[in-house]
């Protein structure tokens, strides 16, 4: 047995910082809505209500008990981004003042069904093909319930992250006259993270960010990884040239190298999967993953280090080391490494300054 831990350690200052740099890019007058769906993308919701409440319009979650967490830390705007489904959860919206969003025409003959049609986004499919009313069904649904009615139209981009991407401009030109044919009284949704900071000029009524507040986000240095995956090292190993590391022996050491093993592995959430070349930071020096991922440990090629020890601890994504950059070079997504930590990793969650 062992009292060493792999620690995620979680930095609201970078939150905060994250959330004013992309608020500057909006129009003044959107309003920002903090995605914290999935335990805040694995950062802990609670706690990040309580330190980022003013700096948020509201919040957008998908499961009712997290609105309910919420609800009871904050007086704001929450909406249930994929609707509910049945009585028992339209009940449970209603009476805490949550939004909704409808997608299709179960959701909205529930919603017909109690005749209340006030705090409702209606989501249109304009090319993710995932969720959202066809436009001429929205457009059936529009004229005979909602011509009279205040109400948020949305959409979702489905490559907000490349600004070259034609689908960009099909799915704002859907959207906008599709917008012409509504009453005045309509506000409008289609901002994520990738389209704020490429298409700013689109932000709207509401922005709904989620990946830039928590620094995931590939394309700009100024938005910093807000948690730091590390973990001690708890061996130093010299090997020959020739000589193969870990299972497989998929990695062989074209010289004679040093091996660091450190205390994490894919029972830690770490992907199996990570390639060698990977970098990581110990000490404050790149070096590089050198074999394939076990469960409890990953080798780390520390040849060329001056400084490196057992204890020394190493750092897989931070602040210094964005997991944009892990997540790019494994071809994986921010989003997977983050909510992907095991709950055997120490989640130490710092306070504000």
């Amino acid at each position: 047995m062992t009292t060493l831990n792999s620690e995620l350690l979680i930095e609201p200052e970078m939150f905060r910082s994250n959330i004013s740099y992309i608020k500057n890019r909006i129009n003044p007058s959107s309003k920002f809505m903090s995605v914290i769906k999935s335990d805040a993308y694995g950062h802990h919701l609670e706690s990040i209500v309580k330190d980022v409440d003013d700096l948020s319009d509201g919040y957008g979650v998908v499961r009712t008990d997290e609105a309910l967490k919420i609800r009871l830390l904050s007086k704001k705007k929450i909406l249930l981004m994929q609707g509910i489904y049945n009585d028992k959860d339209y009940k449970l919206a209603r009476e805490n003042n949550f939004d909704i969003v409808v997608h299709n025409s179960d959701q909205f003959n529930l919603i017909k069904k109690h005749n209340n049609y006030e705090n409702l986004w209606f989501k249109v499919n304009t090319g993710m093909n995932r969720l959202g009313f066809d436009i001429d069904e929205f457009m059936d649904i529009y004229n005979k319930y909602l011509t009279s009615t205040k109400f948020t139209l949305m959409t979702h981009l489905a490559s907000s992250n490349d600004p070259e991407a034609e689908s960009n401009a099909k799915q704002f030109s859907l959207f906008e006259n599709l917008h012409k044919r509504l009453h005045a009284d309509v506000c409008l949704s289609i901002a994520n993270t990738g389209c704020i900071m490429n298409f700013p000029e689109k932000s709207y009524d509401w922005v709904r960010c989620g990946i830039g507040i928590y620094g995931g986000y590939l394309n700009d240095p100024n938005i910093k990884t807000a948690m730091t995956l590390r973990s001690p090292i708890v061996n130093l190993r010299s090997i020959s040239k020739g000589e193969g590391v870990g299972y497989d022996g998929r990695a062989i050491a074209d010289k004679n190298m040093k091996i660091a093993s450190v205390y994490l592995g894919y029972a830690d959430g770490l992907p199996v999967g990570i390639k060698d070349g990977t970098k990581v930071l110990i000490n404050g020096s790149e070096a590089q993953i050198f074999g394939k991922v076990s469960m409890d440990l990953t080798t780390i090629d520390v040849t060329n280090l001056k400084e490196c020890n057992v204890g020394d601890w190493c750092e897989f994504f931070s602040p210094s080391l964005p997991i944009s950059n892990i997540a790019k070079s494994n071809d994986l997504i921010s989003y997977y490494l983050m909510t992907s930590i095991k709950s055997r990793v120490k989640k130490i969650y710092k306070n504000i300054n």
